[in-house]
């Protein structure tokens, strides 16, 4: 009789933690690993969720966007393309970016981008933050699309955050042909 009231006990702990929603500062956690090589390689932009809702006019004016990473001859920096579609046109934006911790230093735009804990094995989640403001959070993916759970877990992070509704790319429009990444 014990044993069978521990394991109802048990099944409702188990049923109740598993419906419980993730706290906003587990769902916004940075990776726990310094290693960024998983990151190499081609990622299209699926959602973005912005600070300031009047920066999604420029989001949608694109036809489609993704990056891409590669190694780099000084191990503290990745190489980073960034590949945009708009009206029938690709811009190819190459630059270098330092590695920081589990995430890089986008010098250029004085961001600081953190990977962020998600439950998508193919997608990489990143915050980019302004000095002491997060400003924008992008789900990128292997994928073109991503299910209803991911999208749910990327508007909590972005709800969370104080950021907008997360904009969805077009999956059905064609990314730009990979440029090569620039090595430095």
């Amino acid at each position: 009789l014990m044993f069978a009231l521990y394991a109802v006990a048990f099944f409702c702990w188990v049923s109740v933690s598993l419906s419980a929603p993730l706290s906003c500062e587990d769902l916004n956690r940075p990776l726990d690993t310094q290693d960024l090589s998983f990151l190499n390689g081609r990622w299209a932009l699926v959602l973005a969720s912005l600070s300031n809702p009047a920066h999604l006019g420029k989001l949608k004016e694109r036809d489609s966007a993704s990056i891409s990473f590669a190694s780099h001859s000084d191990s503290s920096k990745l190489s980073f393309t960034r590949d945009f579609s708009f009206n029938d046109s690709c811009l190819h934006v190459n630059t270098n970016v330092t590695v920081d911790g589990s995430g890089f230093i986008f010098h250029e735009f004085n961001y600081t981008v953190k990977i962020l804990h998600t439950s998508c094995s193919d997608c990489a989640v990143m915050r980019f933050d302004r000095p002491g403001k997060p400003e924008r959070v992008y789900l990128f993916s292997r994928r073109r699309e991503v299910g209803p759970k991911e999208l749910e877990e990327f508007s909590a992070q972005a709800e969370c955050l104080g950021m907008t509704a997360p904009f969805v790319m077009d999956p059905t429009k064609k990314l730009c042909p990979a440029a090569p990444t620039a090595e430095g």
